[in-house]
């Protein structure tokens, strides 16, 4: 069979890869073509785009950058003509692959999403047109089967890739992860400031600005794949930090504290068992008209899954210094942390244990051959 993964980001990267190597091992004659990343490029197929290309982050930053999207969205439906998938495998990444999807159901192809778009989050009136475009859906998040029940929409929960990916990782020796990186004695606290550059510069100064303060800690920012260590120096100035450039699973399983951006990460430190604190600024436009659209109590996965707070945000105005000083220290404190922990196990019991993606790969094969 003859697959077509479109995928964005370090996290639909991450999944996407997972994805393949089940692919592949329940399909010996598998053929994908992807737009990924470095983890999807590694397990085989072809590569037609990568996803530091068209990283564009908030409504204000993709009305800028249109026209190159637009000459992306021409590309893809170009390539996808010329490799005739027997299916289409969407992966998050909504703001491209809805539009995609729309055409590639038009022109007859099959259309399988894995990992929902946040319609759940704002705009659920877009349920409708992923109704009409997409053949089958495959939820990873527990509330998503119901709140797609609502619309008349059946979709299939098959659990959280990050449970596999945490699980399968090769595991670091702890003390030779920390000679080789010279971290020394000190607890560490792990400062995972995202992975696009816009998001990166507003997050890392304020988290950053904390470094002196907590001088009994050492910082380590959690470098993303996406980006070159010379653009976080230029942020990183003369501050007393280590930087360790995509490891962040071996990062958090030696970590004390870890100050997030929102998005997957908070959930890959909650499944690490470290205590959190969620940070989050956008660019006013952006913040603006997000604010008027997004209909969540929360933000971070951490705490839409538990339906609580379970781990403090700090969104826009609220992420200052004094705040975030304030937050990191609480969840240092024992009492707080053991609360904290309780929580954390409680997560990991909602998403539904391992095997996402080889449940979705069977499905998806299953679809193909009905």
């Amino acid at each position: 069979m003859k697959y077509y993964i479109i995928a964005g980001e370090a996290s639909g990267d991450l999944h996407g890869a997972n994805l393949m190597k089940a692919l592949y091992k329940q399909d010996i004659n598998a053929e994908i073509k992807f737009w990924g990343g470095d983890l999807m490029q590694a397990v085989g197929g072809t590569l037609v785009s990568h996803y530091k290309d068209r990283a564009f982050m908030g409504f204000f930053e993709v009305l800028r950058n249109l026209n190159k999207v637009l000459v992306f969205i021409k590309f893809c439906k170009n390539d996808i003509e010329l490799f005739q998938p027997d299916v289409i495998i969407f992966i998050d990444n909504s703001g491209f692959n809805l539009r995609i999807a729309k055409w590639a159901k038009q022109q007859g192809f099959k259309t399988n999403y894995y990992i929902s778009p946040q319609v759940w989050a704002s705009r659920a009136s877009r349920v409708k047109g992923i109704k009409r475009d997409v053949d089958k859906m495959f939820v990873i998040l527990p509330f998503e089967k119901e709140f797609y029940k609502k619309f008349d929409y059946l979709v299939e929960f098959v659990g959280h890739p990050l449970i596999d990916a945490i699980a399968d990782r090769k595991l670091s020796n702890i003390e030779g992860f920390r000679a080789e990186h010279h971290l020394g004695d000190k607890p560490i606290i792990a400062l995972l400031p995202g992975s696009r550059k816009q998001e990166i510069t507003k997050m890392l100064a304020v988290m950053l600005s904390l470094v002196d303060d907590f001088s009994d800690y050492k910082f380590v920012i959690a470098g993303a794949p996406s980006q070159d260590f010379s653009f976080y120096q230029q942020i990183i100035g003369d501050k007393e930090v280590s930087f360790i450039d995509n490891k962040t699973y071996d990062l958090l399983s030696v970590s004390t504290a870890a100050l997030v951006t929102s998005g997957t990460a908070t959930l890959e430190t909650a499944l690490f068992k470290v205590p959190q604190v969620v940070c989050y600024k956008g660019g006013f436009i952006s913040y603006q008209i997000a604010k008027r659209i997004i209909t969540l109590k929360y933000i971070s996965l951490v705490n839409l899954i538990m339906d609580k707070e379970v781990v403090t945000e700090l969104i826009q105005n609220d992420f200052t210094k004094t705040n975030l000083k304030k937050e990191l220290t609480k969840i240092l404190d024992a009492k707080n942390r053991e609360k904290l922990f309780l929580d954390y196990f409680e997560l990991e019991k909602k998403l539904g244990g391992k095997g996402a993606s080889e449940k979705t790969a069977k499905l998806i094969i299953e679809g193909l051959t009905e």
